[in-house]
């Protein structure tokens, strides 16, 4: 029999209505053995996340814990209105439901628990533990805590094949019954809750999949796929149907945000396919996530853009650069000393260009300039800010005669100056460079690529 497991996020889960709306997702397939629940979103544009007034509620509390006497008294009062929030957004929706769940005493049990433990992450992590309470009474079924199941390592990173034989012993023993998992957490080696970095129930729905051997992970969410590029900019931007786990990472590394950019690891190895739908119109096809594209579906050659702000590109010039041993090397050293990530590397016969964020380096410009002025002697050193990046992506584009010029017509034919061009090795990219305020101009212009032949 196959089994799916089944992500909702925090919008899937942010009131009753929605809730309901899972459990009849849930209920029309029964190959869904594991439902992986995220903590309660926004119910609208000015709601709060759950998660945010847990983070919130430590990070006041720890100011309590520091301040001054005569700043106790204000402090305590937005604790309480914290807690209130968070007892009252609860009460609503076991209310809604109308099942029989005391959730007033778990969340004090959560406080108590809090103040002892002191960390973040516990505290941050109780919303996705709340939402897999009340989803289990919900559905009538059994609630499987991930603390002491998923395992972190002393570097703070998964360990996968600990975490793998742990689910298999907690989830496959009793595989006829529906079970429910929060998501986003684990435990280090000492049992000490650990969280993933933010939207990390898609990690925790991923691990499952792969230690039980799912025939497909579902990832439902508040879009009805992928689609092309940011619909906050392009208009008439379509879902993708087909999408390969190489092309999606390269799309959520430059900022199109479906999934945790961590999350295929644990599957792409297993080859299990990622669909991703859409909890308020389940009927859509949404986009499957795959290995590779089936032989029967077209698609056009440019699979989606996507791309950030904020880059600094620092550039030196040098004569003869080519013929001097390790100067690439010694480039590279000084960033590394400074634990800097590079993004992009583009190189020339005497020059070479250095992307990085600019949140990164903007306390460190001149102790960089000053190492490389120094160690490198360039001739010219410029460095320039407000730069972003754009990713247009598309498997087998390197094949593709018109390709490039048709990126680049498009890109002239906005008025968009290219500052910076980048392609990946494996002929799966193109990186553009552009300024910060051509930016939104350039994914507008670049989104018409959906419908390149």
């Amino acid at each position: 029999m196959d089994k799916v497991i089944a992500k909702f996020g925090g919008s899937s889960l942010a009131d009753a209505a929605q809730i309901k709306k899972v459990k009849e997702i849930v209920s029309a397939n029964k190959n869904i053995k594991y439902v992986v629940v995220s903590a309660a979103g926004k119910r609208n544009a000015q709601d709060f996340k759950v998660t945010d007034c847990l983070i919130k509620l430590y990070d006041v509390t720890q100011k309590i814990i520091n301040c001054k006497q005569d700043e106790v008294g204000n402090l305590k009062k937005e604790k309480e209105e914290l807690i209130d929030k968070l007892k009252q957004r609860h009460i609503e929706i076991v209310k809604d439901l109308q099942i029989d769940f005391d959730v007033v005493s778990e969340i004090d049990k959560i406080l108590y628990e809090a103040e002892n433990k002191n960390t973040v992450d516990y505290l941050s992590s109780r919303g996705e533990y709340l939402s897999a309470k009340i989803m289990s009474k919900y559905l009538d079924a059994k609630f499987v805590d991930m603390k002491n199941v998923i395992i972190f390592g002393n570097d703070k990173k998964v360990d996968y094949q600990v975490t793998y034989e742990n689910i298999k012993k907690v989830l496959c023993d009793d595989e006829d019954n529906l079970k429910i998992i929060p998501g986003f957490y684990g435990s280090t080696k000492d049992g000490e809750i650990m969280t993933f970095s933010r939207g990390g129930s898609d990690i925790t729905g991923a691990l499952v999949a792969r230690a039980v051997g799912a025939s497909v992970y579902e990832n439902w969410t508040d879009v009805s796929g992928v689609l092309f590029a940011d619909p906050r900019i392009a208009d008439d931007v379509r879902p993708i149907e087909y999408i390969t786990y190489t092309e999606i990472r390269e799309l959520s590394y430059m900022g199109a945000s479906v999934l945790h950019e961590e999350t295929l690891y644990p599957v792409s190895s297993a080859s299990i396919p990622v669909h991703i739908l859409n909890t308020n119109s389940p009927a859509d096809k949404g986009t499957m996530i795959v290995s590779n594209i089936p032989i029967v579906v077209k698609r056009g050659v440019v699979t989606g853009v996507a791309g950030k702000k904020g880059f600094t590109t620092i550039l030196l010039q040098k004569t003869l650069m080519n013929e001097e041993v390790g100067y690439m090397s010694r480039l590279l050293k000084i960033f590394e000393d400074e634990k800097i990530s590079i993004e992009h590397c583009p190189t020339g016969i005497d020059t070479i260009s250095v992307v990085v964020e600019t949140k990164n380096i903007e306390n460190k410009k001149e102790l960089i300039l000053d190492k490389i002025k120094r160690e490198l002697k360039p001739d010219v050193l410029n460095i320039e800010d407000e730069l972003s990046i754009i990713a247009i992506v598309g498997e087998g584009m390197i094949y593709h005669k018109r390709i490039i010029m048709d990126i680049f017509k498009t890109l002239y034919e906005a008025d968009v100056t290219v500052r910076m061009i980048d392609q990946g090795s494996s002929g799966i990219n193109v990186i553009v460079g552009v300024e910060d305020s051509d930016y939104e101009k350039a994914i507008k212009a670049l989104s018409t690529l959906q419908n390149n032949k």
